[in-house]
């Protein structure tokens, strides 16, 4: 139990702070729209703006109520003390129906308390750092009464406007190596992006599934971050690594998934059985969380690249995979039972390369009976036609910038 004492400070320090921050309007708000019959729910790795977008959407009603359970004095926090909570909340905003609870994870049976305020007909918007988690509380208590949605870091259209940059190739390269976190490009230390990831390890994932071994998971996300971008079976990482057994990578990775730290991505094929055996490859959730946690003495532009562009990808909900025959094409998309856009990405086309990059965009063309696809490079513009098909050419800085 919590004294009402210590909610109230807690909730009038949290008001305060955010009354007072500048904010910038993210991309994710075009998508929400507050009502009163299903809670909104909004996952993403820590540090990503979540709170801050929560104080975007605040702005946008007359009296709400905002908590965030991480506050170190809310530490302890129980179902029983919501009750204190709701009589803070009044004496601090007035009364209101929007409630804003920032990081709810950390309440056991929080979705208890959720199911009440919409029985009450009130407005509720709701965070956590792990999908998986969110989603199971979810299920028992709350279907069919949430829509959910993902929050990324800083697009490179999110990186320009709060860095009040103009859309350029000297700034996109900027983007590429320093990634979209808003902390770290603010204060450009390190250190923040190496915390958050140890945090993101032992906080939602070692103490909330209970691993015993923290020392392996942490060498796992660590020589992933460092293969970005490359394939590998869970029965290479388990030799590689020590890990014992397939089932323990296979269950680690999901870890690392649900925190949003890594996203596996799976060899396209017509038979699910050989999607779920087939070598995957591993990208990161930021580049410049890539960059300062790699074990590579120096960043490999190429990789970054294609990691920016599956991140773009999977931020819009894109169902991808990659494809390998003869040849191999970076990312394939599927809308419904069909493959519908096909992407390759490289750095620089030149004669070394040009023939394995279309010949991999183009097998794959062939495969899914496409007619265009796109090459996205780092500063190249052109328009190719090459066995019937049309091959775009295009800097990824303004692919990024479309409204797609």
């Amino acid at each position: 139990m919590i004294l009402t004492e210590t909610i109230e400070k807690a909730v009038l320090s949290q008001k305060n702070m955010m009354e007072s921050q500048n904010i910038i309007r993210r991309e994710l708000l075009e998508q929400i729209h507050l009502q009163n019959k299903l809670a909104i729910v909004i996952s993403g790795i820590r540090r990503s703006g979540k709170s801050t977008l929560i104080k975007t959407l605040a702005k946008s009603v007359q009296t709400f109520y905002y908590v965030s359970f991480e506050d170190p004095r809310l530490a302890g926090f129980e179902l029983k003390d919501f009750e204190r909570l709701e009589e803070v909340f009044t004496k601090t905003y007035g009364r209101g129906d929007y409630y804003f609870l920032d990081e709810i994870q950390v309440v056991d049976k929080w979705e208890l308390y959720v199911r009440k305020l919409l029985d009450e007909k009130k407005y509720v918007l709701i965070t956590g750092p792990n999908a998986s988690l969110l989603s199971r509380e979810l299920g028992t208590k709350l279907t069919g009464r949430n829509l959910r949605y993902e929050l990324f870091p800083f697009s490179f259209a999110e990186f320009l406007l709060f860095l009040r940059r103009q859309p350029s190739g000297e700034n996109f390269h900027e983007y590429l190596i320093n990634g979209g976190f808003p902390e770290y490009l603010l204060l450009r230390d390190p250190k923040i992006l190496q915390d958050l990831l140890i945090d993101s390890l032992f906080r939602d994932i070692a103490i909330r599934h209970k691993v015993r071994n923290v020392a392996q998971l942490q060498e796992l996300a660590l020589f992933l971050i460092s293969n970005v971008a490359k394939e590998f079976s869970y029965n290479q990482l388990r030799t590689m690594l020590n890990l014992g057994s397939t089932n323990s990578v296979s269950q680690f990775l999901s870890f690392l998934e649900e925190s949003y730290l890594l996203f596996p991505l799976a060899k396209f094929d017509y038979s699910l059985k050989k999607q779920l055996v087939n070598p995957k490859k591993i990208y990161v959730v930021d580049n410049g969380l890539l960059v300062h946690n790699s074990k590579s003495f120096s960043p490999d532009y190429g990789k970054l690249l294609e990691n920016l562009v599956f991140l773009s990808l999977r931020a819009k909900q894109k169902d991808l995979f990659y494809f390998k025959e003869k040849y191999e094409c970076d990312f394939v998309v599927r809308e419904g039972y069909h493959i519908a856009q096909a992407y390759q990405v490289c750095y620089h086309l030149d004669d070394f390369n040009q023939e394995r990059e279309i010949n991999g965009l183009t097998e794959a063309l062939q495969k899914f009976k496409l007619q265009e696809g796109m090459i996205l490079t780092l500063n190249q513009s052109d328009i190719l036609e090459i066995a019937g098909k049309k091959i775009i050419v295009k800097p990824v800085w303004k692919w990024l910038l479309e409204k797609t």
